[in-house]
């Protein structure tokens, strides 16, 4: 199961389809160095993204 507190490289490496989701709901640099130590929420936060929404579609 996906948390809001994991890092995204977590998600990625738990779910790698899981880029297609993040992508698709805005947030299009998955490779920057910031993903490796910034949480979902976090990520979200700076992207302007709903994380309920997200973490809805990435535990699907």
């Amino acid at each position: 199961m996906i948390t809001k507190d994991m890092l995204i490289f977590e998600i990625l490496e738990a779910k790698p389809e899981a880029i297609e989701i993040l992508t698709e709901a805005g947030m299009h640099c998955i490779g920057c160095p910031a993903s490796a130590g910034e949480s979902l929420e976090e990520a979200c936060a700076v992207h302007g993204i709903d994380v309920d929404e997200v973490l809805e579609q990435l535990n699907k």
